[in-house]
């Protein structure tokens, strides 16, 4: 009687095999994170201590930088079909660098403006572009892994960046806080440096080139395919918002409890994520992606009912229920983060899949700079309506996804395991 060959550990944990062999680009995303999570949330609080400017003026600068960024992704995206993803994600990392070392000079509002834009020009182009480096570093059957190794490797450096950046903070002066800026631009530029050293197994197979008409945005806007999961997608962008605007509201004013524990919710996000995402991910590896998203949009709006009955709730059941609506909510990110990042490349016709990815992206922009204002709108009406709100949204987003599995033409280079078109 044979016994069965050990599982290795890097199976056992969804880790791709080929890691190992990219080191660079795994350094490079880390580290890009870690440099986003530095200054997230400490941009306004910077500019308020190291200029005399008054927090309405500096608020209003931010506001306009970002407005004015919107349009990035779709200036990357031509970008990334005629250059290849790597250059353009190394460029997107130097202008990062350029945009927080301008950090340490601004004091006008104009100057705020011209940083500020600078810094999501350099984050929506990577972000754009970094899809494409999960297609250049894996074979096709371990896409979904990458994709996993990704989101853990972003909320790992965003929750270690974030931590960093409280502490430098906490002094209350300036020193710290120009520290910072300074660790973030050279993060960014590491990152930078790292992607333009790493170099692919092989170059990717080249796409038929676009015929005439055939390249555009306006093929792009012509695939209603793609544009469905662009729009269903628009779930996830709205439901990954909850965490930034509703959580801590939610927590403090509708049921009156300590900002700690929103606090501890956070937390509880940042680590079941990290040390569940690739364990999760290899247990769907069977699993259409267009089925793992749709179990996931379902799993956030599970949560979501449980968040908007908590403010009626028996004091008693409101603590178990936060854990619990937490939980299903950070379990429902897992499933699907990468089923949607696997359908936004197989989906994406391969002559144009750089507009493809950027209209994808754009919708993640506008996304999240309606969703704070929409959600805290619907918040003042009653505690309960954004959660139904994000509710509806997911649940309408279940028969879209499962939409997507119909017959037909394949428009991807993707092959599976057995060297057909991946199924989607």
């Amino acid at each position: 009687m044979t016994t069965a060959p050990p599982v290795p550990l890097r199976d056992r944990l969804g880790l791709p095999a080929s890691a190992g062999r990219h080191r660079r680009l795994v350094g490079a995303h880390l580290v890009d994170s870690l440099g986003t999570g530095l200054v997230l949330a400490f941009t306004l609080v910077y500019f308020a201590r190291t200029t005399s400017l008054s927090l309405t003026a500096i608020g209003a600068a931010v506001s306009a930088a970002r407005l004015l960024a919107l349009p990035t992704a779709l200036g990357v995206g031509p970008l990334i079909d005629r250059c290849g993803a790597r250059p353009v994600a190394a460029a997107a990392n130097v202008v990062s660098t350029l945009a927080y070392t301008g950090f340490l000079l601004a004091d006008r509002v104009w100057a705020i403006v011209l940083v500020c834009l600078l810094a999501q020009v350099g984050q929506a182009g990577y972000w754009t572009a970094s899809t494409g480096l999960v297609v250049l570093a894996s074979p096709p059957v371990e896409r979904t892994r990458w994709f996993a190794l990704v989101s853990t490797l972003r909320n790992t450096g965003l929750g270690v960046g974030g931590a960093l950046g409280a502490l430098l903070v906490g002094d209350g002066g300036t020193g710290g806080l120009r520290l910072l800026v300074a660790l973030n631009a050279a993060s960014y530029l590491a990152a930078g440096v790292l992607l333009a050293v790493w170099r692919p197994d092989s170059p990717p197979p080249s796409a038929a080139p676009a015929g005439p008409g055939e390249g555009g945005y306006r093929a792009v806007l012509a695939d209603r395919r793609y544009l469905l999961m662009v729009a269903a997608n628009l779930a996830f962008v709205l439901s990954s918002m909850a965490l930034a605007v509703l959580v801590a509201l939610h927590v403090t004013q509708a049921l009156h409890l300590s900002a700690s524990v929103a606090g501890a919710l956070l937390v509880l996000n940042g680590v079941q994520v990290v040390v569940t995402q690739s364990p999760v991910s290899r247990l769907l590896e069977g699993v259409r992606p267009t089925r793992a998203v749709a179990a996931g949009s379902a799993l956030n709006a599970l949560a979501f009912a449980v968040f908007a009955v908590l403010p009626g709730a028996p004091g008693w059941v409101v603590g178990t229920g936060l854990v619990a609506a937490m939980l299903v909510y950070n379990l429902a990110e897992t499933v699907a983060t990468p089923g949607r990042e696997e359908l936004s490349v197989a989906l994406a016709h391969p002559a144009r899949r750089g507009r493809c990815l950027a209209v994808n992206q754009l919708s993640w922009s506008i996304g999240q700079a309606l969703a704070p204002g929409l959600l805290t709108l619907l918040f003042v009406r009653g505690p309960a309506w954004p959660w139904l709100f994000l509710l509806i949204v997911s649940l309408a987003a279940v028969p879209a996804f499962l939409h997507l599995e119909r017959p037909t033409a394949p428009v991807s280079d993707i092959p599976s395991e057995t060297g057909t078109p991946a199924r989607v």
